[in-house]
């Protein structure tokens, strides 16, 4: 693999705190490896990335496999109910968890195998009905019921912004989720709840979600794209 890539990633990265007044250290980068194989996930670990995201379980398993605890895997994609168990506890954090129903299944998994498993709630900022993810109207109910389940750890939320030809039009879904993690996290004071992480912003969006708060970015394409 070309190291290039992630470099110039990183140094784009460098730049754009440079001009928010923001440190590097601060925004995680997340190797989304949806179509990268196991040897592409060695080869980028090798280049700096510390942190891989799935979408899907089965590919997940395989790619673990191989890659094992060499890398920090998070999971990304849409997790169904009957595949929790083969995630929890096998993954640093699960960002994806869209409903009262998921979170409390993955909890039930956590518990019975005694771990506390670390989530991120996800939004959908821009009320797509292709796209997952809690509303941001009836968010606040929906995080007092998840205080209850006490083998989650909610540190934090995700969203992913419309897909729009003019990037700079995504700035204000960013800007609202920014505003509602600032909220959550001076009003809530929960055990399980500690808001650390906003992740938001990919490939083709991520300069602007730092812009505007993102302290967690997937990045895909920009990667693992052939030049």
């Amino acid at each position: 693999m070309d190291c290039s890539k992630v470099n110039r990633l990183k140094e784009d990265i460098v730049k754009i705190c440079q001009k928010t007044d923001r440190y590097p250290q601060e925004i995680s980068i997340v190797a989304a490896s949806k179509y990268a194989n196991a040897n592409q996930i060695l080869e980028a670990a090798d280049c700096g990335i510390e942190i891989f995201g799935e979408n899907k379980v089965q590919d997940f398993r395989q790619k673990q496999k191989v890659v094992g605890n060499k890398v920090k895997w998070h999971f990304i994609g849409h997790l169904q109910t009957n595949k929790v168990k083969y995630v929890v506890g096998k993954v640093d954090l699960i960002q994806s968890v869209d409903t009262l129903k998921l979170a409390n299944s993955i909890n039930k998994r956590a518990q019975k195998i005694a771990i506390i498993q670390p989530i991120l709630l996800e939004v959908n900022i821009g009320d797509e009905e292709s796209k997952y993810g809690f509303s941001v109207n009836d968010f606040s109910q929906n995080i007092t019921e998840l205080s209850y389940l006490s083998n989650i750890k909610v540190e934090g939320l995700m969203a992913m912004a419309p897909y729009l030809a003019d990037v700079e039009k995504t700035r204000p879904y960013f800007c609202n989720l920014k505003k509602i993690f600032d909220k959550l996290k001076t009003e809530l004071k929960y055990d399980n709840i500690d808001l650390k992480i906003l992740s938001m912003g990919m490939s083709n969006d991520y300069k602007v979600a730092i812009e505007e708060g993102s302290n967690m970015v997937r990045i895909g394409s920009a990667i693992f794209r052939e030049r």
